[in-house]
């Protein structure tokens, strides 16, 4: 093993040690919940214009049944109204409750660490029936996509990943935590809670993904950096975690014509 790869496998070692739990752990701590500091429950983006998705999902009981039983149909072509229930299952508002004091509780499709929803979904999409090619990000506030960029950048998520099939696939999803939204609560731990809540959010990605017939593949190696710079995140408040490339393939995507920063 050479010296960086060992100094990686000890640093996370070092991690996974200090940040578990014991006896004495979860009784000496002095952490509290500063109210007045708790993050938002979705990221905003207040100059770009929604892009409402599709409120009727292609989603019916006999489709679930379906793939309890292990049946999905056949290879579909990836819709707005298919994407919209990928996203929906995947990380949708299901249903919301006032509590007595009138906070207001957002439940969503898949569960999370102490209810905080760090990781968040970016669609990068080549042309799709009713979606222009771009880079987008995924709000279930109001269940809304933002473009940031214009344009297909497939190919640049491709060579990110050294995956070309990623130029070939309709669209891949970009799941990335914004960390001190765990954090907050979870402190030093919530790392470990990132993955925690994004496997979860990804077996429902996965499930709905068979059901609707759109292949999907998650992919975890890829350079970390180039994915963060495509989407316009910073590596250190928000980072990129998984990608999840849907099918069926089709059309290879063009060279993208240049990535400026996003602001």
């Amino acid at each position: 093993m050479s010296p960086p790869e060992h100094a990686a496998t000890e640093a996370a070692r070092h991690y996974h040690t200090a940040t578990k739990h014991s006896y004495w752990s979860v009784r000496s701590s002095g952490h509290y919940l500063d109210w007045e500091t708790k993050p938002f429950l979705y990221k905003i983006y207040p100059a770009l214009e929604p892009i409402r998705l599709p409120q009727a999902l292609p989603w019916a009981t006999q489709e679930t049944l379906a793939v309890l039983r292990g049946e999905g149909p056949g290879a579909q072509a990836l819709t707005l109204e298919r994407l919209a229930s990928l996203l929906f299952f995947s990380a949708g508002v299901t249903k919301k409750k006032v509590h007595a004091g009138g906070d207001e509780i957002h439940f969503r499709a898949a569960a999370s660490t102490g209810a905080l929803y760090e990781v968040e979904i970016y669609v990068v999409a080549g042309e799709l029936p009713g979606l222009a090619a771009g880079v987008y990000h995924f709000c279930p506030g109001d269940f809304s996509l933002r473009r940031l960029r214009a344009g297909d950048f497939r190919e640049a998520l491709a060579h990110a990943a050294a995956l070309d099939d990623i130029c070939r696939a309709p669209a891949t999803l970009v799941l990335t935590a914004i960390f001190w939204r765990n954090a907050w609560k979870y402190q030093a731990r919530a790392y470990r809670h990132c993955y925690w809540d994004s496997g979860t959010m990804l077996a429902n990605t996965l499930a709905t993904a068979t059901a609707l017939g759109a292949s999907a593949r998650i992919v975890t190696g890829f350079v970390d950096r180039e994915v963060d710079r495509l989407l316009g995140i910073d590596g250190e408040r928000e980072g990129s975690l998984e990608l999840v490339v849907l099918g069926p393939p089709g059309a290879p995507a063009p060279e993208p014509a240049g990535m400026p920063p996003i602001d």
